[in-house]
């Protein structure tokens, strides 16, 4: 399979990135909708503890859709895919770090690890819209974190947000290539 097959394939499956970010986004919502009406403890653990349910969150969403939910096994993106979502778990211990440090770092730390995160999904997916995802993410973790004291909850408020924006984005571009691709869209 050539680069570009697999990378349509990533694309198409994942609508891209869809329903992972919808999925995501909504967490973040949640998390500071926490952070700001409930405890600091809430939010922290809504994102930690939920970040480990956005994947089969997002399957139950791409079948909800009537969409396929895996890559094809002959698809050498496959590990790529799964390493590139590990990143974010072994990235919580620099969460915690700087939140023990100063908890009004969670967000923008946290901000800074998912940011990241996103830039290997340029090539996962062949889609720019990722790079602009992560410079938002990482320099909007690193304004908020060397600006912001109080309030406790506006990197989850913004991240929130603008993963809801680019899941929709993605949505857009994905569908409008299998529309070019083969004539057809879901």
């Amino acid at each position: 399979m050539m680069v570009r097959d697999a990378q349509r394939e990533v694309r198409s499956v994942f609508l891209g990135g869809f329903a992972g970010q919808l999925v995501s986004g909504a967490l973040w919502l949640l998390s500071a909708a926490l952070g700001t009406w409930g405890s600091h403890r809430q939010a922290i653990l809504a994102l930690a503890v939920g970040g480990f349910f956005i994947f089969p969150l997002t399957q139950i969403v791409l079948r909800t859709l009537r969409r396929p939910a895996s890559l094809t096994p002959g698809n050498p993106l496959n590990g790529l895919a799964m390493q590139v979502a590990f990143t974010v778990p072994l990235g919580l211990p620099l969460v915690g770090a700087a939140t023990l440090h100063h908890a009004y770092w969670f967000y923008p730390a946290f901000m800074i690890v998912v940011g990241a995160h996103y830039l290997p999904f340029v090539f996962l997916y062949g889609m720019r819209q990722f790079a602009v995802l992560c410079a938002l993410l990482v320099g909007g973790g690193l304004g908020l974190g060397l600006t912001v004291r109080e309030p406790f909850s506006p990197g989850g408020w913004l991240t929130g947000g603008v993963l809801i924006l680019f899941a929709l984005v993605g949505r857009s571009v994905a569908l409008a290539s299998e529309k070019r691709e083969t004539g057809t869209a879901h």
